[in-house]
This record gives C-alpha cells, sequence and structure tokens, in this order.
C-alpha cells in the first residue's frame, strides 16, 4: 500500500479544489463508496490541503508533547479511512465530517497512549478557543473534552455532530447543515446549546484557570 505523503512535504504539491472539478471530487467519492479499487489514493491528494486545514483545526491547542505533526495526521487518517468498507456519503462535506471525526478519535488514542506511558500521570490540557465554550484563558483535559462529547452524544447526537463538524472540522454552518441534513438555524441553535452544556460539565469537572 503505498502512503499519501512524506510527512513535512509542502501543501503545495497537492492540486488545490479551485483548479478541479467538484465532479471529479464527487465521482471519485462515489468510486470510492462503491469499493472501486484506488479511488482514495486518487482522492487524497485533490483535498489534501482541506484535510491539512481539517488537521489543524483538530490539533488547535495541543499540549507541545503531542509529536503529531498537520502532514502526519492527515497521513494517520488516510491509513484508517484505506480500512473503511461499505461507507455511505451524502456529498464532499460529509467526507469531511468523516475526515475529522477520524483525526479526532486518532488524537485522543496518541493522548491516551501517552497517559499510559506516564503511568497514570495526569493528562495533557489544552486550551480551548473562546467559541467552543465561551470564555477565554481556559484549558481543559483533552480526555474530559472527549468524555464530555460522548455524553453529550448519549444526550443528544445531533449536538455533539455539530460540535466536531463546526469545532474539530471547522466547517460553516451552511457546511454543518448540509452534512447533518438540516437547515442553517438548527446548527446555530444546536451550537449555542451545545457549548452551553460543554461550558457547564467542564466548567464543573475538568477545566482550569489558564
Amino acid at each position: 500500500m503505498v502512503g499519501l505523503c512524506k510527512q513535512g512535504s509542502s501543501p503545495n504539491a497537492a492540486v488545490h479544489m479551485s483548479e478541479t472539478s467538484s465532479h471529479e471530487v464527487t465521482q471519485l467519492l462515489e468510486d470510492w463508496c462503491g469499493g472501486r479499487a484506488g479511488a482514495l489514493d486518487q482522492l487524497m491528494p485533490i483535498v489534501y490541503r482541506e484535510l491539512c486545514r481539517i488537521a489543524r483545526g483538530c490539533m488547535n491547542g495541543e499540549n507541545p508533547g503531542n509529536t503529531l505533526q498537520t502532514g502526519a495526521l492527515v497521513n494517520e487518517a488516510y491509513l484508517q479511512l484505506v480500512e473503511f468498507s461499505g461507507v455511505s456519503l451524502q456529498n464532499r462535506a460529509h467526507f469531511y465530517a468523516v475526515c475529522a471525526k477520524v483525526m479526532r478519535r486518532i488524537l485522543i488514542d496518541a493522548a491516551r497512549a501517552r497517559r499510559a506511558l506516564k503511568r497514570g500521570g495526569g493528562a495533557e490540557e489544552l486550551s480551548i478557543k473562546e467559541e467552543l465554550i465561551g470564555e477565554s484563558g481556559k484549558s481543559v483535559d483533552v480526555l474530559a473534552l472527549d468524555q464530555a462529547l460522548q455524553r453529550l452524544a448519549q444526550l443528544d447526537e445531533r449536538k455533539s455532530q455539530v460540535v466536531e463538524c463546526r469545532f474539530f472540522g471547522g466547517m460553516s454552518v451552511q457546511e454543518t447543515a448540509e452534512v447533518l441534513n438540516v437547515s442553517e438555524e438548527t446548527v446555530l441553535r444546536d451550537w449555542r446549546l451545545a457549548r452551553v452544556w460543554l461550558f457547564r460539565t467542564l466548567g464543573s469537572e475538568g477545566c482550569h484557570a489558564g
């Protein structure tokens, strides 16, 4: 199996989305979902820049001890996507949402591994943008955030998906609405309520002054 790219390779080597027809991307997504060999390998260089943007969003505030770099995270996601079977995607935005979920899971697994190496020591804290919990100067245990999102998903899966798309995937309200097949007004409402819920949950369980 050939890897997507070498760690540290320049995004300039990838073909920018504006230079490639939307039809080609859509066709490659359909081919991949249909199980055509090589479709994902053709697709990834085309969407590489966008995936790097998503990776940066997922890694926002990560502890400096995290050895993963943006390009490496994209490559790790690619290796996991290769193993996917029977994927059903609505559109390009849905593909990006899936990638954001995969990347977040990679980072969470890495955080758990680092905690295990420290023999139960405290997990890394990451700085949370004000846009997520509504208050600046805060940091939160990365694993506490993951647990909070899992709890939110049990209570309201769509609100958890909105957080994944908006915060980790860096998607616009319109893109999130397309992925979740809801109105933009619904996305805005869910985003607002999810932030309030996370602020209260993390504030009482895992949030610390930065």
